[in-house]
């Protein structure tokens, strides 16, 4: 019964997302609001503010560099604290050899 149920909540939650998706706006107008000024001036300006050939580097690394950088600093701690858990401690007997 519980496996049944957690199937229609997923079957749900899919065609609620599929739905968002085939009722965004296709085309750029006023009532979709991931079309706004600033994706067109990165657009038309990216290269020639930054000096990147790909807009999507200008943005990443220039516009968001802040971002980016914040982004990778908390990709950095996890990788860090997840080899950290996972690391194996040595045995006595294991130390000893190392050393020699």
């Amino acid at each position: 019964m519980k496996k049944i149920l957690i199937r229609i909540v997923f079957i749900i939650l899919f065609f609620i997302l599929a739905g968002g998706i085939f009722t965004m706006p296709t085309s750029p107008d006023i009532s979709a609001p991931s079309y706004n000024d600033t994706v067109r001036h990165y657009i038309d300006n990216a290269v020639e503010e930054t000096g990147a050939t790909n807009v999507v580097a200008a943005v990443v690394a220039d516009y968001r560099a802040f971002d980016t950088l914040g982004e990778t600093v908390v990709l950095f701690t996890a990788i860090v604290a997840v080899g950290s858990v996972l690391r194996v401690p040595l045995k006595k007997d294991e130390v000893e050899i190392h050393h020699e």
